[in-house]
């Protein structure tokens, strides 16, 4: 199939609809294209700053974030390294930005102070101490990123002649003595390395009886001996350890690509993990060989933890062999604890126990000690120790049932005990996430009330999220609600303000801007639902204003409904400013499909009516600025197990679509004749696949998505199973196949730079062919230095603009009555 050419631009409009001599096909619209006026206004409007709290919740840190780079950011040079990539000017990830505009914010009394910080230069990353005086930044400047350090009090200067490398780990942490810090410098060193003017070989790959490993994992990936060399060049670091009040600094271990470089609670050892060669070109910085070792704090080698071999061959959902995510235990002085499988990292595999937790003491010469064996695969990010004591909250989680199992551990005594289990989808019964507090060594653990840990979580209903906190008991499982969501109002807590009665808290509603208070709890009340918690009074601590007051009369609904076969389902309702109630209006759909175990929480609310209305990037929720009705966040559930989830997706999408569209008409909001439907990645499959396999739209718009499965062979989403297991299944969801039935104009929307191993260009440009050559109508709009979101100022500007336009002209210009093509 012929693929278009790419210049800087590129926007493509081929289409039986239209005509000229010799190629059959219409002049394209070039050059980028803003929308009108007042959807500037609102894209370019202040953003609400970032907040990052002190942990002992008595300071906001705030700074407010950088929008839309210009595109010739986006285009300047990046290399492609190992699954990553890397701006050379900074040594850092291309296309990342930080903060602008940093100051302090007193929570008692919301007294403010700037801090002194360059104008050009960004904060990427707040790392406080333990007491809440003092922090760390990680601050992007024009040439290197930087190490700032600053107090409450208002000073901030910058560790001068030290550039940090964040590639790959943490760049900055403070030691246990919350004193000194530990930063991946860049060592001295000499220009990059050139490419050669001729390439010293063709490009080789060899494969003999591999195993299947996941696309996933594919992407940015080595390509060429110059790019193993700048991999080397701008990887490796030397670890310094910085005091900046002596203004001293030493340097320990010799420069080598280190992914972690964690100091013992009692400040000891150090726990390195270093990258070793040769570099793969198959699989990503994380699956590469490594190192991981403990040194003594002067950086002496002490011994080897573990010696791991390239993980290429991981099962696909699977895990590598050996250690995994070796950590300190934090309320011992230097004690390693990991998860390591047990079923070969085979999630099919027929094994009695999936992992095990191990631990290593000092000196780390003996064998490791085996904890606890689990069932199913233990999460270990979910690892949190208790206060004190050998407490252990450890997660696992049943793949085919898509359930998880908390459990306690008492790692002196040897012992275990189910606390809770629940579906993993299950958002109503969800108990949230344990609070955390850090140790005065800097090390974090579950935050307590004697036998009792503090919990937050979403607190989903029927009427939408409604946040909480709580006090969930260790022996008993008696839970303690201390706070919930006002109904009127979306608020959550966010950290202890000096002590467990006072905390800050976030607190918006559709028409009031997100802001902080300090709340505090008083006596118990019985809330209107007959629920019984704390009364909570509050002071304002911020007072920010609305950059988007034209937004405020946008009306929110939540509209629940069912599907033909029972399923339960909702989406949120948004009518523009002006709305009449009763009218028909022409109506855009937007939807991501999910995959459930079950019909109970497939048809879950998700989200809040009373959130605050803000845009971000292209999203549709434009339309609403041009009298559309938009459906978001309309349940779109796929409902089935793991591993055959997918052999039903089209019918299950087209019943979806077919309940959603049938309530917005039924309840009198929507012209049934002017629907259009828009998705993004997986939610652009969902939108060809309509289009091809249903006349409910006018039109669509389908962005950076997958439209033939069959390029990804060996899986997508949860499905697990090859092409070559389940072939029938990647064809009949893949609408490439089907476009020929594609009788209604489709908007196509790529990143000419996707990443995205599941997403790639190409696929955007097939499908267009597809369409194009069956004599539908088709528009391809390929946006040059993108990856799978859109981020440049042009590209997104534009977007807007082919969006409004497109329906404008499909959707919302069709004539009344008039059924689609």
């Amino acid at each position: 199939m012929r693929r278009p050419l790419i210049g800087l631009t590129v926007v493509a409009v081929l289409s039986a609809s239209f005509a000229i001599a010799d190629e059959g096909v219409s002049e394209p619209a070039t050059g980028w294209q803003s929308p009108a006026a007042d959807v500037m206004e609102v894209l370019h409007a202040p953003k609400l700053p970032l907040v990052w709290t002190s942990p002992t919740g008595e300071h906001l840190f705030l700074a407010d974030p950088t929008s839309y780079p210009p595109l010739a950011e986006m285009g300047a040079t990046m290399h492609k390294l190992a699954g990553m990539r890397v701006n050379p000017q900074l040594n850092a990830v291309h296309g990342r930005h930080g903060f602008t505009s940093p100051r302090l914010v007193r929570v008692e009394g919301g007294a403010e102070t700037p801090l002194d910080l360059p104008r050009d230069a960004e904060v990427h990353r707040v790392i406080w101490t333990v007491d809440g005086e003092r922090f760390a930044l990680i601050v992007g400047h024009a040439d290197h990123m930087g190490l700032w350090v600053g107090s409450v009090k208002g000073d901030l200067k910058e560790i001068e002649d030290l550039a940090l490398n964040p590639l790959l780990g943490a760049a900055a942490d403070w030691l246990p003595d919350q004193k000194r810090l530990i930063v991946m410098a860049i060592p001295e060193r000499g220009p990059a390395p050139q490419p050669p003017v001729i390439p010293a070989g063709p490009e080789i790959l060899q494969g003999a009886g591999a195993t299947a490993r996941s696309t996933y994992e594919s992407r940015n990936l080595l390509e060429t001996d110059h790019d193993d060399a700048l991999f080397e060049y701008y990887a490796t670091s030397e670890l310094v350890i910085v005091d900046p009040v002596k203004d001293k600094r030493q340097v320990i271990g010799k420069p080598d690509i280190y992914a972690t470089a964690d100091f013992s609670p009692d400040g000891r050892y150090l726990f390195v993990e270093r990258a070793v060669g040769p570099w793969s070109h198959a699989v990503p910085w994380w699956r590469f060989a490594n190192e991981a070792e403990v040194w003594d704090a002067k950086g002496e080698f002490v011994a080897t933890v573990a010696s791991l071999p390239l993980a290429d061959e991981v099962p696909i959902h699977g895990e590598p062999l050996g250690p995994r995510s070796i950590t300190w235990r934090a309320t011992a002085p230097h004690t390693l604890y990991w998860v390591e499988a047990l079923d070969g990292g085979d999630p099919v595999a027929e094994v009695p126990h999936r992992d095990r937790l191990m631990r290593l003491e000092a000196p780390f010469t003996g064998d490791p000690e085996e904890v606890f064996r689990a069932e199913h695969r233990i999460m270990s990010w979910q690892l949190v120790w208790g206060a004190d004591g050998g407490t252990l909250m450890l997660t696992e989680r049943e793949r085919m049932r898509r359930w998880r199992y908390t459990w306690l551990l008492d790692v002196d005594e040897g012992t275990s005990r189910l606390w809770f289990d629940l579906n993993e989808a299950d958002r109503y019964a969800s108990p949230g996430y344990p609070l955390r507090r850090p140790l005065p060594n800097g090390r974090w653990v579950m935050h307590q009330q004697g036998d009792a840990v503090y919990f937050r979580g979403g607190g989903a209903t029927k009427q939408g999220d409604r946040p909480f906190l709580d006090l969930r008991h260790l022996e008993s499982g008696e839970v303690q609600r201390l706070f919930r969501c006002d109904p009127e109002h979306y608020e959550f807590f966010v950290a202890f303000a000096g002590d467990v009665d006072r905390f800050v808290l976030r607190s918006e509603s559709s028409a009031e801007v997100p802001n902080y208070h300090l709340a505090t709890l008083g006596q118990e009340i019985e809330a209107a639902e007959g629920e019984a918690v704390r009364a909570v009074t509050r002071e304002p601590i911020t007072r920010f204003t609305d950059p988007t007051p034209q937004l405020r009369d946008i009306e929110k609904r939540l509209v629940r409904y069912e599907r033909a076969d029972g399923v339960p389902l909702s989406f949120q309702l948004h009518l523009p400013p002006g709305y009449v109630e009763g009218t028909p209006l022409p109506t855009v759909l937007y939807a991501y499909p999910l995959e459930y175990s079950g019909a109970a929480t497939a048809g879950q609310v998700r989200g809040s009516t009373r959130r605050f209305s803000r845009f971000y990037g292209p999203t549709h929720l434009y339309f609403l600025l041009r009298g559309y009705a938009v459906l978001d966040q309309t349940a779109m559930p796929m409902l089935g197990d793991p591993e055959t989830t997918y052999d039903t997706f089209v019918p299950q999408l087209v019943a979806d679509a077919e309940a959603a569209v049938a309530k917005a008409v039924e309840i009198g909001v929507t012209d049934p004749d002017r629907i259009g439907v828009i998705g993004h990645s997986h939610g652009g499959l969902m939108v060809a696949n309509l289009l091809a396999h249903t006349d409910l739209f006018r039109a669509g718009i389908a962005r950076s998505g997958s439209y033939n499965k069959t390029n990804q062979p060996f899986g997508f989403q949860s499905e697990r199973r090859s092409l070559f297991e389940a072939r029938d299944v990647y064809i009949a969801l893949s609408p490439t196949f089907f476009a020929d039935r594609v009788n209604e104009p489709v908007l196509i929307i790529h990143g000419n730079a996707d990443s995205n191993p599941g997403t790639l260009t190409f696929q955007s440009e097939v499908f267009f062919e597809a369409v194009r050559g069956s004599g539908g109508t088709a528009r391809l709009v390929l946006l040059p230095f993108e990856d799978h979101g859109y981020r440049a100022r042009e590209s997104v500007e534009h977007v807007l603009w082919e969006q409004l336009r497109w329906f404008d002209e499909y959707v919302k210009g069709a004539p009344a009555g008039e059924s689609s093509p």
